[in-house]
């Protein structure tokens, strides 16, 4: 009878946990059961837990490029909700607008994004870059090659291609989810469905870093 008691003990705990971490603002209401002869019976559901599989072979080469690509994702992919952000505002802001006008708003963005972002781009691996560059297309549709040409100008798109290749990245990498890409496509549902978090911790037994996108950006 302690036995059952503590067990229902504990799933009530764990059910109060898993709604905390869903929404802590949110007052918590205990669900229950009223037997007819009287007894109270605690009735809830728990939140499902997200198991992945550990592989073993970590020595494996295939497997130690799938980690590296894990770690990597986490660190970059959710910069691009700002690459997503900027070009989308920027198209909105230059129609219509002239050269002169065009060229004095692409400059303010450029300073802005130096200002607010240039410390966390020392800080990226240039495993970290490439990915970036290629989940940039994929956000907006464009390579970061074709963001410097539509926004500044040929030349300069030609400029940062050349500075690119010093450190081994290629601007005009298209992003391609059924080929080379196809494993970090499947990182991404992963993300969009909540699971990410779940996966990095089977692979690395603990939570990736949280990721600090500044609030204007949001």
């Amino acid at each position: 009878m302690k036995r059952i008691s503590l067990i229902f003990l504990l799933l009530c705990f764990c059910s109060l946990a898993s709604r905390a971490q869903e929404n802590w603002q949110e007052r918590i209401y205990m669900q229950y059961y009223v037997d007819v002869p009287g007894d109270t019976v605690f009735v809830d559901e728990l939140a499902p837990a997200i198991v992945f599989p550990r592989i073993k072979n970590k020595k494996d080469p295939d497997v130690k490029k799938y980690y590296k690509l894990v770690y990597n994702f986490s660190k970059v992919y959710p910069y691009t909700s700002v690459a997503r952000r900027v070009v989308t505002e920027a198209n909105e802001r230059i129609k219509g607008m002239n050269r002169i006008k065009k060229e004095k708003y692409v400059n303010q963005i450029e300073r802005q994004l130096l200002d607010d972002f240039s410390d966390i781009a020392r800080h990226l691996t240039i495993s970290q870059g490439q990915l970036l560059i290629r989940l940039v297309d994929r956000e907006t549709g464009m390579t970061p090659f074709s963001i410097v040409k539509a926004y500044k100008s040929g030349v300069a798109a030609v400029f940062w291609q050349g500075v690119g290749k010093l450190f081994g990245q290629n601007l005009k990498t298209p992003y391609d989810p059924d080929g080379v890409d196809k494993m970090t496509e499947y990182l991404i549902r992963k993300w969009e469905a909540g699971q990410f978090d779940a996966l990095y911790f089977s692979i690395f037994m603990e939570w990736p870093d949280k990721v600090e996108i500044p609030s204007k950006y949001k």
